[in-house]
């Protein structure tokens, strides 16, 4: 109103100088009623922004925000609110209007994720006319609200659950871990069927009767999960990054070892450590491992394995369970990687997964037509080789393997550990 009533009051005087006072009339009232309309508004020190936002959300799905607004004294009849995230989520809009009833307002918007890693809420605004409708108000917060985007685990929850409940030994029926394990949990009368092997011959002359010994499954082994987040890392594999599919497979394992009792952390490095959350026990603790493991980031830098696997080491107190996620290009770049994974070996036990390339094994197999295609085919087949005598150099080693396609290295993964466990190795 006063970006029109001012050229309007100077139109009237310069066509009836007669009448400027009129002119000038026009701009005060439209001034006063501007003025006006700021005091009855709302007052700006007595709204109050609430943001309701999740802390996790998967990279397939989406998932509601809210912005309540709060007015203690003359509410508007409507308000507008509006956010700013960073790139790794969007909005479904710009800006929101709400109805005002009863003092508050209700903002809703959809949030989608980008890709993996942190998103960011990092500003809000909430803004509303006054009485007659000149001149709007407005309050600004920067909640810098961390969202922690990870891998849809959802499906391979159930996948977990259902190679978890396969194996009885390890089944989620706490009576049925009794017999196994190295950890000792009672005598008992020998019965048909029992392992003769356990029995206690000294307890046995003791007690005049035959009375073996019962193991129950032990609990609270440290696993850590390794995971190199640098340049080889982080190029797709069958459109997909590696680091991703490393993160969704230490997801799987992990929800099923804070069942089984174990302790889970994520350990990230490319150059240097980036993170390391330390071991977390719990099954209620898998949403914060969610949360840790959406901070490691993709990396254009080389990996420093002496530097990163050196502090692990002599971070970790007791031996542990310790599995690695890499990727090499050759035998050269493995050098130090095999050394330092050496070290590990002497002190803790170290599960090496692999990702199998299809795409070199397709090209390998292809059936060259030219020169180019018979030079890819020869190349594919060095880099397979060279692969190969890493994993019998590790295996020599006495690292223990999963190789296997990308896309069922979850599944590899788990049955490998259940596998340790059940033959004692941790």
């Amino acid at each position: 109103m006063m970006a029109i009533g001012a050229p309007l009051a100077l139109m009237i005087g310069l066509i009836q100088p007669g009448f400027w006072v009129a002119g000038a009339a026009w701009v005060v009232l439209i001034g006063g009623l501007c003025l006006a309309d700021a005091v009855l508004g709302a007052p700006r020190d007595l709204v109050t922004l609430a943001l309701d936002a999740p802390g996790v959300l998967p990279t397939a799905g989406s998932a509601p925000m809210s912005l309540r607004v709060a007015f203690e004294r003359r509410p508007p009849r409507v308000m507008e609110a509006a956010a700013q995230v960073n790139a790794r989520l969007s909005l479904d809009a710009a800006r929101v209007s709400a109805p005002v009833r009863g003092g508050e307002a209700e903002a809703l918007f959809e949030l989608t994720p980008a890709r993996r890693g942190e998103g960011e809420i990092e500003r809000i605004w909430a803004r509303w006319r006054g009485p007659f409708g000149l001149v709007w108000k407005q309050v600004t917060e920067a909640p810098k609200r961390i969202i922690a985007i990870t891998p849809n685990v959802g499906a391979v929850k159930d996948e977990a659950i259902r190679l978890f409940a396969r194996d009885a030994a390890f089944g989620l029926k706490a009576q049925l871990e009794t017999g196994e394990g190295s950890e000792f949990h009672a005598l008992r009368e020998l019965a048909q069927g029992m392992d003769k092997r356990a029995i206690d011959w000294k307890q046995s002359a003791r007690h005049g009767k035959l009375l073996v010994k019962e193991f129950r499954t032990e609990r609270n082994h440290p696993v850590i999960f390794a995971i190199d987040t640098g340049r080889l890392m982080c190029e797709p594999l069958l459109g997909v990054p590696r680091i991703d599919r490393a993160i969704n497979a230490s997801l799987l394992m992990a929800f099923v070892s804070l069942k089984l009792g174990d302790r889970v952390g994520f350990f990230g490095f490319d150059v240097k450590p980036r993170v390391f959350s330390g071991a977390i026990s719990g099954a209620h603790a898998f949403p914060l491992l969610q949360r840790i493991a959406a901070r490691l980031d993709y990396s254009a830098e080389e990996t420093n394995y002496t530097l990163a696997l050196t502090q692990l080491g002599a971070a970790l107190e007791r031996r542990s369970l310790i599995v690695v996620f890499t990727d090499f290009a050759d035998t050269t770049s493995a050098e130090l990687m095999l050394e330092n994974v050496g070290r590990l070996i002497k002190r803790h036990l170290v599960l090496f997964v692999i990702f199998r390339d299809e795409e070199l094994e397709v090209i390998e197999r292809r059936e060259p037509v030219d020169p180019e295609a018979v030079s890819r085919s020869v190349t594919a087949g060095v880099l397979l080789r060279e692969r190969d005598v890493v994993i019998a150099r590790l295996v020599r080693l006495g690292a223990h393997i999963v190789d296997a396609p990308a896309a069922s290295v979850g599944p590899a993964l788990l049955s490998a550990y259940i596998d340790l466990k059940r033959r004692d190795l941790m």
